[in-house]
This record gives C-alpha cells, sequence and structure tokens, in this order.
C-alpha cells in the first residue's frame, strides 16, 4: 500500500509544495529543508525519532555523509527501514524515545509528535534534550492547530485512533527550558491538501494491484480519507 502511494522515500508526512509540481519533488523539497535547517554536516550524528521507513535517514546520509540512528515502535517499518538503507551508515532500532540515553549532535522528528499524545509532552521534550549535545539543533516537524480543535471521530476511529494534533501553545508550554526556539515555520493547509491528493492519485492507480489484500470497504474507507 505504502510503496504505491508515497515517493520514493516512503515520506508518509507532508509535502513542500512552495515550487515543487509532483509529489517526489515536493518530499525531496521537504528532505532538503529539513536537512538544511539542521545545518548537517558530514560525520555528524544523527537521532530520528519515529523514523517511519527511513527515508530521511537514507536521504540525510546520501546527501549529507552524515550517520543517523532512527528509532521506532514498528517493527514492518524498521524491517522495511533496513532493506531500503543498506549499505548506509543507518542503524534502527525497535525502541522507545524515553528509553534513549546517548547524545546525538542533531535530533530531528517528523510526522510522528501527533501520536505522542499531549500527557507524554513533556516525556517527549526531555528525550529529546537529554539526547541532544550542547549546542546541537532538534527540528520538529507536526501537523498542528493554532487554537484548539476536536479530532474527527471517523477520522479517529478509521484513519489514526489516538492521533492529537498539538497547539502552538502546548508546544511552547512543554519544550522546557534547555530547548531554545529559534525558527518557527508554519506551512498553510494547502500542503497538506496537496499531498494527500497525490496520495490518493497513486492509490487509485494502483489499486488493481490492491485489492486482492484489500477489501472494497477498505477502499470506500481510504477514499473518504
Amino acid at each position: 500500500l505504502f510503496e504505491i502511494m508515497l515517493d520514493k522515500y516512503l515520506i508518509y508526512s507532508c509535502g513542500y509544495w512552495l515550487r515543487a509540481q509532483t509529489l517526489e519533488d515536493a518530499q525531496l523539497d521537504k528532505l532538503e529543508l529539513i536537512c538544511r535547517k539542521l545545518q548537517l554536516k558530514p560525520g555528524m550524528r544523527v537521532l530520528d525519532i519515529g523514523c517511519g521507513f527511513g527515508g530521511l535517514a537514507r536521504y540525510a546520509a546520501e546527501r549529507y555523509g552524515v550517520s543517523v540512528v532512527g528509532i521506532s515502535v514498528s517493527t514492518q517499518q524498521i524491517e522495511l527501514g533496513k532493506r531500503l538503507c543498506a549499505g548506509l551508515p543507518v542503524e534502527f532500532r525497535l525502541t522507545d524515545y524515553r528509553d534513549l540515553r546517548e547524545t546525538f549532535d542533531r535530533v530531528v522528528s517528523v510526522g510522528m509528535f501527533e501520536h505522542v499524545g499531549r500527557r507524554y509532552y513533556n516525556d517527549f521534550f526531555a528525550a529529546c534534550d537529554r539526547c541532544l549535545k550542547p549546542a546541537g539543533i532538534f527540528l520538529l516537524h507536526t501537523v498542528g492547530y493554532q487554537n484548539e480543535e476536536t479530532i474527527n471521530p471517523w477520522y479517529d476511529k478509521y484513519v489514526m485512533p489516538g492521533v492529537e494534533f498539538p497547539t502552538v501553545a502546548n508546544i511552547f508550554d512543554c519544550v522546557g527550558a534547555n530547548l531554545v526556539l529559534q525558527d518557527f515555520h508554519a506551512w498553510e493547509g494547502s500542503h497538506y491538501d496537496r499531498t494527500l491528493m497525490a496520495w490518493f492519485d497513486r492509490f487509485h492507480a494502483g489499486w488493481g494491484k490492491l485489492k486482492d489484500k484489500y477489501s472494497e470497504p477498505f477502499y470506500r474507507m481510504w477514499k473518504l480519507y
């Protein structure tokens, strides 16, 4: 499903459509923007919290000469990530961010914070602070709201159960005293709208390869999503 629906780096988060006209370019532009904001240099060691299928780790290792430790609580993500990053200085671990006790030059988390849950925000930022070397950079990429909004109950039930989108205030209130905000970059919702429609176009075009594994109700549900 994801290999058919997503770009070649299997990025399952919002693309950056400032100049891009295709999903591939939008995700490449997002990966490049993240790496530039992190100010990556060859030899740096990077922690990717909620690494997904390892797309960011692969891009950063290939283009910027860094080594990456990607952590996830999904066995399937790690298994595929290892295959896609074979031969690169990328290590995958099946572990929880709260269990990490080592330091890195850079820490990054993309599209995972929505699934942390507000009651754990302090724990999340404390782990990021603990794992970041002095004068290091932490980058958080998340879907969020300016003000409080309720989660659509259909979305909560069928697509991403338990998801909680943070507000700007939620983040500011929980980052702690040691993490200093230097760059707040808000994208308007049209970026995610274009990403979702690009995902659906690929999903719809590839349905013939998927319908033996997924039901017609799943197709209708994913289309509505």
